[in-house]
């Protein structure tokens, strides 16, 4: 067989291939297009209120309520009850939820929040450390009644509000 007849040959094969290729290639992008469009259509806007803190989406919230209760420290009335709802960011900067006067205090030192029915101690990367019932703490821990949170020289209680109980 000449030379010639054997390109002419491949030429169909490699034109099949290419378009093989390209029809591959656009069955992709459509895939992908598909799947943003779902993620587009399920996305419901979160308000922001510039706290960066969200809204607790619905069946997250604990089973029981909870608060922290000042026992020392960070210019708070020994006794002072913080509601947990919704979580609270503690620190020294205006942009904490909770302010405490502290100088071991960071700007943003610790937060309180829930998971499931979980409420969690984290420690935001202080500079001087959160600690937990005497504990030094790293990254996040579960919370139980009467558990204590010291920063410097602040110590607030973890406790659990109990159905009756009208503190």
């Amino acid at each position: 067989m000449p030379a010639g007849r054997r390109a002419m040959d491949a030429e169909p094969a490699a034109v099949a291939l290419k378009f093989a290729f390209l029809g591959v290639l656009y069955l992709f992008l459509l895939v992908i297009a598909r799947s943003a469009l779902k993620d587009l259509r399920g996305s419901r806007a979160v308000a922001d209120d510039g706290t960066g803190m969200h809204a607790i989406a619905a069946g997250r919230v604990a089973a029981t309520d909870a608060a922290l209760v000042a026992v020392q420290g960070g210019g708070l009335d020994p006794g002072e009850r913080i509601d947990l709802f919704g979580g609270v960011t503690i620190g020294r900067a205006e942009e904490a939820d909770v302010r405490i006067t502290d100088r071991f205090a960071s700007g943003v030192h610790c937060r309180v929040h829930t998971r499931g029915n979980t409420y969690l101690v984290e420690d935001m990367d202080s500079t001087n450390g959160t600690y937990l019932n005497g504990a030094e703490l790293r990254g996040e821990a579960p919370l139980a009644d009467m558990d204590e949170i010291q920063i410097g020289d602040t110590v607030l209680r973890f406790e659990l509000v109990l159905e009756g109980d009208t503190t």
